[in-house]
């Protein structure tokens, strides 16, 4: 095999290789007689065909196969050779176009974008402040309000009033479009909805709303355009809805009981289970902070050429990922917004690029046992159907693969805390759960380096 490079400007490379037509004549011979001790051609014996007769009858099908492989191996070997880390596939073309020939030689380019060389900062020069929060009473008290108010008992209005919002109303209903045909899945028997909770398709529970018992309701509704069965998305509906009985809410007090009843030993035991959820959830919120100061440092501190498929890839994907934002919203994306695209995709693929530097030189890797930890995690999201979540990733082991980069880059990002400088700094709560915006800092980075590099000019 022979390599000739082409060109070398900038990261792009384009190489010349060359498979000479005896290797190739080989690899097709080894082929054949592979193959021929399995082929069946009449008039010969299994293992027995000569070469000739399988080259006759097999040999463009296997020449196509040797070609296939044997660019797939010289490639990988040529990059190799010349010391190339490709930041994408390679393009590779024949030289004689698609059709080749036995007998001649295989050559073909290769256009290949590398990843570029850079060097990694001194990590424990880094200085990065984690903002923490206590846990207040307030907090503690309107957690278990909401636990209070979501744990209510209800008692059946023997009164003879109308319904209120925070009710509930037992119905017995039957949904069919204006015309009268009857909706598949829309009529059900003694169920409870309650008044104001939204549960419901916009303005069914407010129809019902000064009703009484034993009254016969025709509520009149529009399903939701972005309703999750098509068939009915933006239908036209009339429930006509028999209210059985009503329901109010009882007080639930914060004691004891609600706590037994939440299956607590007492309310202390509630309050220690509270605080110690909501502490987990402050820790995450400081985990994504610290972790957004330390990935704004990396980026400031690391300026190279990006390899541009890399970029145009991550940028493709925020548009498209904006798009159906927009379009959720009854929005369509603008050509301003798309241009504060491009900054932000250019800071993914640094950052992407300085975290995987840094985890190839400290030998970071994901073990199947911390893959397999994140999908039971994932699993115990959908309480009663683990299993099925479970035999889902069984049966499909490329999605389980999406897990390890997310693992990978907390695992990188654990070893260059382990060697900066990181201080705490108690904030309030509004000031931990403030909302950046997505993408307005990593907008702002390119102009802050470019303001930098005049000044040194």
């Amino acid at each position: 095999m022979q390599v000739a490079v082409l060109k070398e400007e900038g990261l792009s490379r384009e190489l010349e290789v060359t498979i000479p037509a005896s290797l190739i004549s080989q690899r097709i011979d080894m082929e054949l007689t592979e193959y021929g001790k399995k082929a069946k051609i009449s008039g010969f014996r299994p293992g027995k065909i000569p070469l000739p007769v399988l080259k006759k009858q097999y040999g463009k099908m296997i020449l196509g196969e040797v070609i296939d492989k044997t660019i797939q191996e010289s490639a990988a070997n040529a990059m190799k050779e010349k010391e190339i880390r490709p930041a994408m596939q390679p393009k590779i073309e024949l030289k004689d176009g698609e059709q080749f020939d036995e007998g001649k030689d295989l050559i073909y380019t290769m256009k290949i974008e590398v990843l570029p060389s850079f060097k990694i900062m001194d990590l424990s020069k880094i200085a990065v402040e984690k903002p923490v929060a206590k846990v207040e009473d307030k907090v503690v008290q309107e957690t278990l309000e909401r636990i209070a108010s979501n744990n209510r008992s209800f008692s059946k209005v023997e009164e003879a009033r109308a319904a209120q919002m925070g009710d509930i109303c037992v119905v017995d209903f039957d949904g069919k479009t204006k015309e009268g045909v009857s909706l598949p899945g829309m009529a059900g028997k003694a169920m409870s909805v309650e008044l104001g909770s939204g549960q419901l398709i916009p303005g069914f529970e407010d129809q019902l709303v000064g009703k009484k018992a034993g009254d016969h309701v025709e509520v009149d509704v529009t399903f939701p355009e972005d309703y999750g069965v098509k068939e009915l998305a933006g239908q036209p509906t009339i429930f006509h809805v028999d209210i059985i009985e009503l329901q109010t809410p009882s007080e639930t007090k914060i004691d004891d009981e609600l706590a037994k009843k939440l299956n607590f030993e007492n309310l202390d035991t509630l309050k220690d289970a509270v605080v110690k959820e909501v502490t987990k959830d402050y820790d995450q919120l400081s985990r994504l902070r610290l972790k957004r100061a330390l990935l704004d440092t990396l980026d400031e501190n690391h300026s190279f050429d990006l390899p541009e498929t890399m970029v145009n890839m991550e940028y493709d994907a925020i548009v498209r990922q904006m798009e159906q934002e927009k379009k959720q919203a009854g929005e369509e994306i603008s050509e301003a917004d798309k241009e504060e695209l491009k900054p932000i995709a250019e800071r993914r693929v640094r950052l992407g690029l300085v975290l995987a530097e840094i985890g190839r030189d400290n030998k970071v890797e994901v073990s199947q046992e911390e893959l397999y930890k994140a999908i039971y995690a994932e699993a115990r999201k959908f309480p009663g159907q683990e299993q099925q979540v479970l035999e889902f990733y069984s049966k499909n082991p490329q999605v389980i693969e999406s897990f390890r980069a997310p693992i990978y880059e907390d695992k990188v990002v654990d070893h260059i805390l382990s060697l900066a400088k990181v201080t705490e700094k108690e904030v309030s709560l509004d000031e931990l759960t403030a909302e950046e915006e997505e993408g307005a800092s990593p907008a702002k980075k390119p102009a802050k380096k470019k303001a930098a590099a005049k000044k040194k000019e």
